[in-house]
């Protein structure tokens, strides 16, 4: 039976629109309050800033630069975050889908027979479907066809949904940005930490061999009767010390190495790295441009932008709900009781269109909920875009007081160690010419060791805290 059904009058769909559309709540945009700072404390009101500049070209050490370029292409993380953006990439093709028509091909057969008391078998009963010949008791149904629907975004739904999973895809990018430049600056930390180490098992090992040539002398002078057992074995006490202390170092650089190897996606191994002149090396000047910047270089704030700009547009989406849907269907085959009738046109051909105008009127509490969840998810990406916008300029903040300090520390240090330097050959002497007990001779040379383990450990957080405020002002993911 053909048939053509359209639903769909022009004034009865406002009119329906204006009924179900009543009382819609109003969208409010929730405006951001949060902004950075004019300037940075104690820093220049530059334009130029060091985000810029391709972690490529910021690091100067090749074997660094090395391990960095593996780890980009092996972290399990980073290649984790890849696969997010592959599965936010198919979302987009899934909301395109939604704005165009839905066509599926159809073949079925099937049989049927009613009753002959009934509206349809009395009718059966006295129609031909041919001169003379009845349309049998056990009628058959075939049928080819196309069949279509569409769901006609009058209200933008499905765009804003299109959008807002577009808005998404690119927050996964940055996401993926946000974490390489976390992998540069962890894999930089422990590469400068793991040369620390390295300088300082050499220190250790060299206070080792003077603690030994120290007890040696001490044991000279208890044989001439200038030194007791006491102090033997003290000085041996110290060198046992100091020899634990070299394999703790060890140990600290063994983990340190296969931290760098789980970030670069390998199995333990020895890592490349040159130690040697470390405390000579001076760490790389920064400049921070102005706060407004980080708006534009951070990747963790414009994927928090975002994700703001999608929960928006979730909220039009729901608020859309509230008015009526015109979805369209259509249909056109080939339909018969019997296989060989289908080629029989046009009698056999079937065609349809339709036009539905559905909406709510009644007990809205489930799309009115959603609604509100929907603004309070707004809500929530609100805060967590202005958090991490005041996170960015604490971080700038603390990095550049750091790097001012650790300055002055390291020259305190330094001089520190020069110091204790020299002491140690004056209470060498003094303890020779009785003028100084052994005590005094080793806490002078436990001083001196620590404080230039102490002054390795200060290079080394001078570099981090380099490494550290260029992560902080967006560098490391270009």
């Amino acid at each position: 039976m053909n048939s053509i059904k359209i639903y769909l009058i022009g004034t009865a769909a406002f009119a329906f629109a204006g009924i179900t559309g009543c009382k819609v709540p109003a969208i409010v945009n929730h405006e951001v309050k949060t902004a950075p700072p004019p300037s940075f404390e104690a820093s220049p009101a530059d334009t130029l800033s060091s985000a810029s500049v391709r972690w490529q070209d910021f690091f100067a050490d090749p074997y660094l630069l090395k391990l960095v370029d593996t780890a980009l292409h092996n972290n399990r993380e980073l290649l984790s975050t890849l696969q997010e953006i592959e599965i936010a990439r198919n979302d987009i093709r899934v909301k395109k889908g939604e704005l165009l028509p839905s066509v599926m091909a159809k073949a079925g057969s099937g049989v049927e027979k009613v009753g002959r008391y009934t509206s349809q078998g009395a009718g059966d009963a006295s129609t031909d479907i041919e001169p003379g010949k009845e349309i049998p008791d056990v009628l058959g149904d075939h049928e080819l066809g196309l069949y279509a629907t569409w769901e006609a975004d009058i209200w933008k739904k499905l765009r804003n949904g299109k959008q807002a999973a577009v808005d998404r895809y690119l927050a996964t990018v940055e996401g993926k940005n946000f974490v390489m430049t976390n992998l540069v600056a962890e894999i930089a930390d422990s590469y400068y930490e793991l040369l620390a180490l390295d300088n300082q098992l050499a220190i250790v090992k060299e206070s080792i061999q003077l603690q030994k040539n120290g007890l040696e002398i001490v044991k000279v002078q208890k044989e001439a009767a200038r030194a007791t057992e006491l102090a033997v074995k003290k000085f041996e006490a110290e060198v046992l010390n100091s020899q634990s202390r070299e394999y703790e170092i060890l140990q600290q650089i063994k983990e340190g190495e296969n931290k760098i190897n789980f970030l670069l996606g390998r199995n333990p191994q020895p890592v490349e790295r040159s130690s040697g002149g470390f405390l000579t090396a001076l760490p790389r000047q920064v400049s921070t441009g102005i706060p407004s910047q980080l708006l534009a270089n951070r990747p963790d704030i414009r994927q928090a932008e975002l994700a703001l700009a999608a929960a928006r547009l979730d909220v039009k989406v729901a608020r859309a709900a509230f008015y009526p849907t015109l979805d369209i269907s259509a249909a056109i085959g080939l339909q018969a009781f019997k296989p060989s009738y289908l080629a029989k046109l046009p009698e056999s051909v079937l065609f349809s269109l339709a036009g539905e105008l559905a909406g709510p009127l009644i007990n809205k509490n489930a799309i009115k909920a959603e609604f509100a969840s929907a603004d309070a998810r707004q809500q929530q990406a609100l805060y967590a875009y202005e958090k991490t916008i005041l996170n960015a300029v604490r971080e700038v903040s603390n990095e550049l007081s750091n790097i001012s300090n650790l300055e002055q520390k390291y020259q305190l240090k330094n001089n520190e160690v020069n110091a204790l330097g020299r002491s140690i050959a004056v209470s060498n002497e003094l303890y020779k010419a009785a003028r100084a007990d052994y005590l005094e001779v080793l806490m002078t040379q436990r001083d001196a060791l620590e404080s230039r383990l102490e002054l390795v450990e200060t290079r080394e957080q001078q570099f981090s805290a380099v490494t550290h405020i260029y992560r902080a002002l967006g560098g490391g993911w270009k």
